[in-house]
């Protein structure tokens, strides 16, 4: 009787599998949202907004080729919507002649 105790107990072991997963990140593409979250507060700055946002473009679009890439995605997605946005108030501040009052503040 005592074999067969001894041998189910052994067979009642149970293995532990630890898998190591590495968490992935994508420093381009956290870099590259960063960039155009920044444009979205600073870009009315002439030169310092358009420095931020081509960098934001730039850095987002090569985060797209690695993993994982939703802060790449939502980078760009903010750098596009940034350009659309400064080109609307620059073609608004254009026809109403405000344009020529700011550019000759920065003269």
């Amino acid at each position: 009787m005592s074999d067969i105790q001894n041998s189910e107990q052994g067979s009642q072991q149970r293995q532990t599998i630890i898998i190591d997963q590495q968490q992935q990140s994508n420093g381009a593409g956290t870099a590259g949202f960063v960039l155009a979250l920044l444009t979205q507060f600073l870009g009315w700055i002439p030169v310092l907004g358009w420095i931020l946002w081509l960098l934001g473009l730039i850095f987002s679009c090569v985060g797209l080729a690695k993993r994982p890439r939703g802060l790449a995605i939502a980078g760009l997605v903010l750098s596009l919507i940034s350009v659309i946005v400064t080109l609307v108030v620059f073609a608004i501040l254009g026809e109403s002649g405000l344009t020529k009052l700011f550019m000759s503040i920065y003269e």
